[in-house]
This record gives structure tokens, sequence and C-alpha cells, in this order.
């Protein structure tokens, strides 16, 4: 099966569908050439602060930050961040929403942590996830908005209680709307809907948040420079960061951002994931060898999509033929063993290709 080409009208327009780096819109690559880029220039000058400051602006537009909220941005990426709140967020116990790979890192660091109590954590089997309870003496917590590891949503909610709300919201960011006041901390890196490449994490905090940074840094806790939240809140004050950031990344980044804006904002963008991954769930349903692998509709998420195939169909040998034709990025998580297609649909994604990309499987299947 690897050796076959797809005919041309099966190929869509743009061929990326991967989880990790996504799609990047052309007009994005394009800003970073354009006359006047800070490109090449000091990050404590005018230029690049202009961009981190239009970054901070566009994302609370994007989100309707309620007033108090602030948009924190560091280097690094997601794991940067679960380290950072370990040292700088969580006072004494958090507890954890595990419903797959990432959930369970961050749940993991806050482990590790000697100067922390052993985390709670509620588990639930792959393609599912728990409910979100309330849980006694804890500060924290943590869950995804969406497990990038196996397509499931988790909504953006608070359990009862005076902990934090801190969500994960890598691959949902830009994606899925929510109620930004739901969430004490809602941070992400900015390379899946926002089409923008690595090197730095944001977050929304509220003034909750803000002033656990705060009263943690002071507490006397051993925090190091690189981790230091209250690093964070007092140089993304400045639109800046400790150390130089990902000019590029803020480039592509802020390009997709006034995109998002003009297309009609974040429920534009929900608008455009809901379409494209009705179109994948629909085409599994309808399907004899392939069903969604999240079996409850209200948890599939809209902009992950995972696919199971039964084990008449290789579905590795699928993906390797469409690879052959330039459509990318479409294997399963590799950590979780199954057979099985995970296909993004990123805000930036064309509902039209997701279109194409199921005729395409379709002929996969047959030839």
């Amino acid at each position: 099966m690897s050796e076959a080409i797809l005919p041309q009208d099966l190929i869509p327009t743009d061929g990326r569908f991967g989880c990790g780096p996504s799609k990047v819109r052309p007009e994005q690559i394009a800003r970073l050439s354009m006359p006047g880029s800070p490109m090449g220039t000091s990050h404590r000058q005018a230029g690049v602060k202009d961009l981190v400051g239009s970054v901070r602006e566009r994302v609370s537009q994007l989100f309707s930050l309620p007033d108090g909220y602030e948009v924190l941005l560091a280097n690094g990426g997601s794991t940067s961040f679960w380290d950072a709140a370990v040292f700088g967020l969580i006072e004494r116990r958090s507890h954890h929403q595990v419903f797959g790979e990432f959930g369970g890192k961050f749940a993991t660091a806050s482990a590790a942590a000697p100067w922390l109590d052993e985390p709670s954590t509620a588990k639930s089997e792959p393609g599912t996830r728990p409910a979100l309870e309330a849980v006694d003496g804890v500060d924290v917590v943590a869950y995804p908005h969406n497990e990038t590891s196996t397509g499931v949503m988790h909504p953006v909610e608070r359990a009862s209680g005076d902990g934090l709300t801190v969500v994960d919201a890598t691959s949902a960011a830009g994606g899925i709307d929510f109620d930004a006041s739901a969430a004490d901390v809602y941070y992400f890196a900015p390379q899946k809907n926002f089409g923008s490449d690595g090197g730095l994490w944001l977050a929304a905090a509220s003034p909750a948040a803000i002033e656990r940074i705060e009263r943690v840094a002071a507490s006397g806790r051993y925090i190091p420079d690189s981790l230091s939240l209250q690093q964070v809140v007092s140089n993304s004050r400045k639109n800046q960061t400790l150390n130089t950031p990902a000019v590029a990344t803020l480039l592509m980044l802020d390009e997709q951002l006034g995109w998002m804006l003009e297309q009609g904002g974040l429920a534009a963008m929900d608008t455009r994931t809901t379409a494209s991954s009705d179109v994948l769930y629909a085409w599994a349903d309808a399907t004899s060898v392939a069903t969604p692998f999240v079996s409850n509709p209200a948890d599939r998420s809209k902009v992950v999509a995972t696919i199971d195939f039964d084990e008449s169909v290789d579905a590795a040998a699928i993906a390797s033929t469409l690879r052959a034709s330039g459509i990318l990025d479409i294997e399963p998580y590799r950590k979780l063993g199954r057979n099985q297609l995970r296909i993004a649909t990123f805000a930036g994604i064309e509902t039209e290709d997701v279109r194409t990309l199921t005729r395409a499987i379709d002929w996969a299947l047959s030839n």
C-alpha cells in the first residue's frame, strides 16, 4: 500500500494535519521578512517590545479576558511552565486530572518536587476523562482543556473549593471557545491553533493567580531565575522576557492573532474547528471499519480527532500511503499504541481540506 500514489483530486490543498507543530499559513511566513521586521534586533528595544505588547493585547482580546487578568509570556514551552508552576504556583499540594500524556506529565513534575506534598490525581482510561470534583487540601486544580495525545476535550470549569484552576490549553487555545473567568491560569505554547513555532509559553492569569505567584516568591522558597513566575510577571508587564525571546515565533503568532480577530474572534475559530472535526467524526461513524476513539460525543475534541480502525485495517500503512502524496503527520500518538489515525483540525486548517482527506482515506482503504 505504501507505494500507491493518490489521484491528484484527492490531495488536499494543504496536507499538513499534524498535532505537533501545525500548519503555518503563508501570510505568517511572509510576516518574517516584511519591511520593518524586528528580526535580528535587540529584544530590549521598541521593535521587539512593541511586538510583545501587540501579542499580549491581541491574546487578551481573543480570549475576552476579564478585568484584572494579565497575559504572561516566557522563554520555553509547556514543560517549562510545569516546572515553573511547581516552583512558584503550587503552595503545598495540587490535584491533577489525568486522562492522557500531558496531564500526566504535570502530575509527575508535581510529585517529584520534595518541597510539595504528594499530589492528588484523578485518572481515567485513554479516550475518557474523569469527572471534576472537589478535593480537600489542594491549592491548585490542574487539567488539560484538550488532551492532545488522545483527542479528549475537557470543559473549562472550576471545581468547588479554594484552589486555583490551572488549565493546559496548548492544543485548545485559539480553537475552542471558553469562559476565561472559569480559569486562573490558562497556559499554552503557540504551535497548534496559532500556527507558530516553539520557544515560548503564554498564559492568561487571574488576579488570584498573580497574588499567589507573588506570595510564593516572597516565602523564601528557592526558585531559579529561569523558572521564576515572579520574573515572568515583572518582565511581561514590560513587554519582554528574561532572555531573548523567539522573535520569529512572536511574529507568526501576532500575524495569526490578527487573522483570528479579523475572522470574528474565538467564536469564529470554534465554528471552524467544529465544522472540520464534525466532518471526521461523521465519516468515521459512517465507515464500517472505523469509529471515533472517544466514545462520548460530548468529550470528542474539536481540534484533535482520533479515529480507531478495526484489525482488518493497517492504519500505519494508510498513513504511509498518504504521506507519500504529501498528506503529513496523521499517525497516532506514539505512546498510545493504537491502530488509529490522529488528525488535527486546528483553526488554520480548511474544512474543505478535511473533506478531501476523508476521500483520500477511503481511496487508501480500497487500494
